[in-house]
């Protein structure tokens, strides 16, 4: 029987220099990046795959230039309602993972009408990491155990106030652009992932590429330690 992964991390890279390449604008990258997040995530929830997250924004990425990171903002609402509509049609749901400040008000708004508008889809979730750090995540879990006044402090304990706990951990950790680094990327649900690097930036990813991506991981011996 063959076995597939629950959740699978996409660390969204390469979408600037996939632009330089082509002498396009770095931002039409991003764009046409973003259009790929949305054909990978339906791609691999039609495949069985119940989880799928993206790492689409660091909360370290608010150190890119203005216009940059106007333009990305700026992206996420021209695309939120589309994506909406789209999640509620195909039954599947959406939820976001990441720190509030300093978004866009706006913004959070549209994001957690997103939640609300997709929370019954029943056929996968699509996890958007935005404004995310891994760090953060953890940080902000102890934050909250110290205010419920938890007594003993236990992985358990800690994966209860996690960005969205009901999101298991990463089997498989995909990251684009030949980089090879998880920068931050859900290092709590890391912890006995499979990582996969490919050359391939973002934007250029296929429908043939996510079947390599899950032949790659059936190939895998996964132990966890035995």
């Amino acid at each position: 029987m063959e076995v597939l992964p629950r959740h699978i991390g996409f660390i969204v890279d390469g979408n600037r220099r996939w632009a330089k390449e082509r002498n396009l604008p770095t931002l039409e990258g991003h764009r046409r990046g973003f259009s790929r997040v949305e054909k990978v995530a339906t791609k691999m929830i039609d495949s069985g795959i119940e989880f799928v997250s993206f790492y689409l924004f660091s909360t370290e990425n608010w150190n890119r230039s203005e216009a940059e990171v106007s333009y990305l903002m700026d992206l996420l609402r021209k695309n939120v309602k589309r994506l909406q509509k789209k999640f509620v049609k195909e039954n599947i749901r959406c939820v976001v993972m990441g720190r509030e400040e300093p978004a866009p008000k706006d913004l959070l708004v549209a994001l957690s009408e997103l939640e609300e508008k997709t929370k019954n889809g029943t056929r996968g979730t699509v996890c958007i990491c935005f404004n995310y750090g891994g760090q953060w995540e953890i940080a902000d879990a102890v934050s909250k155990i110290i205010a419920a006044g938890e007594k003993e402090i236990t992985p358990e304990v800690v994966a209860k106030y996690l960005y969205h706990p009901e999101v298991p951990p990463c089997d498989l950790i995909v990251r684009t652009s030949g980089e090879e680094r998880i920068s931050g990327f859900q290092l709590w649900r890391a912890s006995y992932s499979e990582f996969l690097f490919l050359k391939k930036y973002f934007p250029s990813i296929t429908d043939k590429d996510c079947d390599k991506i899950l032949e790659t991981f059936k190939s895998r011996s996964r132990r966890f330690g035995k």
